[in-house]
């Protein structure tokens, strides 16, 4: 273990980013605060200083996530504002997606919360910004955000869902269900077997590849820009 004087000060940004490390490494269930301090190498009472409880610690790690987001995001803000509307909120939709690829625990883990972030609110303000600049009334933004769900942050709301975190129709447990389900649900499973999924299309969930969350999100922006008009 690190000497007293060799170790890094300790700080809030310090414990949320070695959270999302480890919840990357070991999933979400992983994370508690004895098992972060242990990566610390600190005490785990040294860590209430910062964080009051476990939930504090998730709230923490969601706001960690919504920055990064943030972030990626600040790195396309660099047109004039000549691009359209489509093309700047696709881009801020995709650069989301990125982000959460990277932690497919934090889709589950944004679901769960009790409190939204306030970088949230203020993440979804300049989503209104942008079609209100485009010339939609706040009547016609407010119902584009009901269609866009959780597209803006980089996923797509799970259909069929075991767990709250990243339930998996693919699962023996999940395939036992629906193979016993084949005379009384025959759409549905029709449905599932012409769903095999391409083994290089990124996905977060059953529901939720790459290819379908881009056909999601050009449908909505091609039909909002029709009511535009």
């Amino acid at each position: 273990m690190p000497s007293k004087a060799s170790r890094k000060p300790l700080s809030r940004q310090r414990v949320l980013a070695a959270a999302v490390v480890l919840a990357d490494a070991q999933g979400i269930q992983a994370l508690t605060m004895r098992r972060l301090a242990v990566e610390l190498h600190v005490e785990a009472m040294s860590l209430y200083y910062h964080l009051r409880d476990k939930e504090a610690l998730l709230d923490g790690v969601v706001e960690t996530v919504i920055a990064e987001i943030d972030a990626a995001i600040s790195r396309l803000d660099t047109d004039d504002g000549g691009e359209d509307w489509r093309t700047r909120l696709r881009q801020r939709f995709l650069a989301a997606r990125h982000v959460m690829l990277r932690h497919p625990w934090a889709p589950g883990l944004l679901g769960s919360r009790r409190t939204i972030p306030a970088t949230v609110y203020a993440y979804y303000n300049e989503i209104i910004g942008t079609l209100v600049g485009a010339g939609f009334s706040y009547h016609l933004a407010h119902r584009a955000l009901h269609a866009f769900g959780s597209l803006p942050l980089g996923f797509t709301q799970e259909v069929f869902s075991p767990e709250s975190a990243g339930g998996n129709m693919e699962d023996d447990a999940a395939e036992a269900d629906l193979a016993a389900a084949t005379e009384t649900l025959p759409h549905l499973i029709a449905m599932v077997a012409a769903e095999v999924h391409d083994s290089t299309d990124p996905t977060l969930g059953w529901c939720d590849s790459q290819s379908k969350f881009e056909f999601t999100l050009d449908l909505l922006l091609d039909g909002l820009e029709r009511l535009r008009g």
